[in-house]
């Protein structure tokens, strides 16, 4: 397994650097690798979105079959999965881009974690330094032996030498950078729709906090992959949301009036009852 991890960084290096050879930036080569995995995973991308979209239009139709199935968990399920088939939705299709991307940004962190950049930056976002390093940097703090640097050492330095933050060549175009893709992260939280459901509006709030704080020990090239796939999915995502709202306008023609609830034998005992008076009135009503 571990040959096979390293071979594959080895070929994700020499994709990166003859994208350099030919633009002479590893910046613009870490962009080019970003929109060609992009377009290879476009068609993942947009089905995963459809399908996203696809969901929240069958909503009403999912709650209805869960009302009038309530009792019935096995006729739920068969139903819910005729409703999936029917739309061609897929719940679990919004992993398998995701889980693609993870080994990409593993190998490409361990390869900009190895390769040695000299301090290369690319609009003022140093590719091989993670914001963490830069702010130690700023301070003054001394490298630790591992090469990396603690969350709270680096507070603690901040706290005894605030003034070393004016060194912000180290660290702002790291530090903006994380900060674009926690807005990125809300953006496609909320273009998703989680806001309107209570559970997910908690998502919506700590997945950017918290995708802040795996940045701040990603090296900056890390960083702008990530930060500009979010940007490509969220445009991409934008036009997929533009256009489902016109559909979403047509409401599903199955199970638009509420399921009616099953009778008891009470019930249909008191009802067969309520007949025969109103048949007896009636008998009275011809007599006279």
């Amino acid at each position: 397994m571990g040959a096979i991890w390293s071979g594959a960084g080895n070929l994700l290096l020499q994709v990166l650097e003859f994208f350099y050879k030919m633009t002479g930036s590893f910046g613009l080569a870490i962009v080019l690798l970003t929109i060609i995995v992009r377009l290879l995973l476009y068609p993942l991308n947009q089905k995963q979105l459809v399908s996203m979209q696809q969901m929240q239009k069958i909503q009403p139709r999912l709650k209805m079959i869960q009302e009038k199935y309530a009792n019935n968990k096995e006729k739920m399920s068969q139903e819910t999965m005729a409703l999936y088939k029917e739309y061609k939705v897929n719940p679990a299709a919004g992993c398998l881009p995701i889980l693609i991307q993870l080994p990409i940004l593993i190998l490409l962190f361990n390869v900009l974690r190895a390769y040695d950049f000299a301090g290369t930056s690319f609009f003022g976002i140093l590719l091989g330094s993670s914001t963490m390093d830069g702010l130690a940097q700023a301070v003054g703090l001394a490298a630790a032996k591992s090469g990396t640097y603690g969350v709270m050492a680096v507070l603690t330095a901040v706290m005894h030498n605030p003034a070393g933050l004016a060194n912000v060549h180290f660290y702002l175009g790291n530090l903006l950078l994380l900060i674009s893709i926690s807005v990125l992260t809300w953006a496609q939280q909320a273009l998703s729709g989680a806001g309107n459901n209570p559970q997910m509006a908690m998502m919506n709030t700590i997945m950017p906090v918290f995708m802040a704080f795996i940045c701040l020990s990603m090296p900056g090239g890390v960083m702008l992959y990530w930060g500009l796939s979010s940007l490509i999915g969220v445009v991409q995502q934008y036009f997929v949301m533009k256009k489902t709202k016109v559909e979403m306008l047509v409401k599903p023609a199955l199970h638009q009036n509420k399921p009616v609830k099953p009778q008891s034998a009470d019930d249909e005992d008191e009802e067969d009852d309520d007949d025969d008076e109103d048949d007896d009135d009636e008998e009275e009503e011809d007599k006279k």
